[in-house]
């Protein structure tokens, strides 16, 4: 495609994404400075349409982008925006601030001051715990027929469940319990709770079986809750955007399975996906900016800013592609502190 045919491309995106309206010949020639003709930029807006680029409106003789002429706007045309140096600094400010956090604390953290800073909604998945240790597991009494589980991980996460029983346990029920799963648990990742694994340990807790097994399927449900989370910041920020209903609002905030699949799918650099392009997601026009983070080299997470599909990629993405690595350096800086920890109470031994 030649270079003339690319920046008209490039000039029709660009103004469809400040106005999101069809874009015609004349604004486009004085987008480049009439350089190029009325006449010739219409014959190339005609050959881009043929080729799936872009599409006709009924209403106008503009033209708007397709998800084909918007990814290879993406992919091959445009130049994202360098992140000013005043922006880096604020945002290094922010990571500074959060040392000695637990990594859920890190995320959550990230995830809000990515959604300040870009005014946009930002959607996050958090796979850190699926690689952590359970250290300890505890139950609670907190009132007739009602406990509270405690799973704490290697991460130094802690998540909790109220259980209501129909019975209330006794002191050694509760000891038996506390002791049993700690002996068969204490140790094991979080992803290593299949259903095989927990209805061996089911069966082992013998004449205590029925008694306590819904204790014990609390935790498998606590487990499988931290192995994948998904959580939505800025979420008010959508609600300013006019080329979403209230409608389409509810569905993209439901939506987290989806979602969650679509970040799952993010690896290294930076990933596009638009809605129309998923068999799940009812949305059709709406977009997301995704990148992943790592701990230890494997991947962590991801970070998606999720909002229509004229968001501004030139500005988004040198943000997202910042906070991803600035989340990667954190996660590493916690671990690295845990082994010096771990170090100095070695020698002192």
């Amino acid at each position: 495609m030649e270079n003339r045919t690319l920046r008209i491309l490039e000039a029709i995106v660009d103004e469809y994404i400040r106005t999101g309206e069809a874009v015609g010949s004349k604004l486009i020639a004085e987008k480049l400075d009439n350089a190029v003709s009325s006449a010739t930029i219409r014959n190339e807006m005609a050959a881009l349409e043929q080729q799936g680029y872009l599409e006709h409106t009924h209403t106008s003789s503009g033209r708007l982008p397709t998800y084909q002429g918007l990814r290879l706007y993406i992919e091959k045309v445009m130049s994202p925006a360098q992140l000013p140096d005043e922006e880096k600094e604020e945002i290094d400010r922010i990571f500074d601030n959060i040392g000695g956090a637990t990594d859920d604390e890190i995320i959550d953290n990230a995830s809000r001051a990515l959604a300040d800073i870009t005014k946009c909604a930002i959607v996050s998945t958090n796979t850190v715990n699926k690689f952590s240790v359970i250290t300890k597991v505890d139950v609670i009494p907190t009132g007739k027929r009602m406990y509270v589980l405690l799973l704490i991980t290697s991460e130094g996460n802690i998540r909790n469940r109220v259980c209501r029983l129909s019975f209330d346990l006794t002191n050694e029920q509760m000891d038996f319990f506390t002791q049993f799963v700690n002996e068969n648990l204490k140790g094991v990742n979080l992803d290593e709770l299949s259903d095989e694994y927990i209805d061996k340990l089911t069966q082992a807790m013998g004449g205590y079986m029925m008694t306590l097994s819904p204790l014990l399927k609390a935790v498998v449900d606590i487990s499988a809750e931290m192995q994948q989370q998904v959580e939505f910041s800025g979420e008010k920020n959508l609600l300013t955007c006019s080329d979403f209903s209230n409608t389409q609002i509810a569905t993209i905030l439901d939506g987290k399975n989806e979602l969650c699949s679509w970040l799952d799918d993010t690896f290294s650099g930076i990933q596009i996906k638009f809605g129309a392009e998923s068999d799940t997601f009812a949305v059709t026009n709406s977009s997301l900016i995704a990148a992943s983070f790592n701990k230890d080299g494997r991947k962590a997470g991801s970070f998606g800013v999720i909002g229509p599909v004229r968001l501004d990629y030139k500005k988004l993405i040198p943000y997202i592609e910042y906070f991803s690595s600035k989340v990667t350096d954190a996660l590493s800086a916690g671990n690295d502190e845990e082994e010096k920890n771990e170090e100095k109470e070695a020698d002192s031994v």
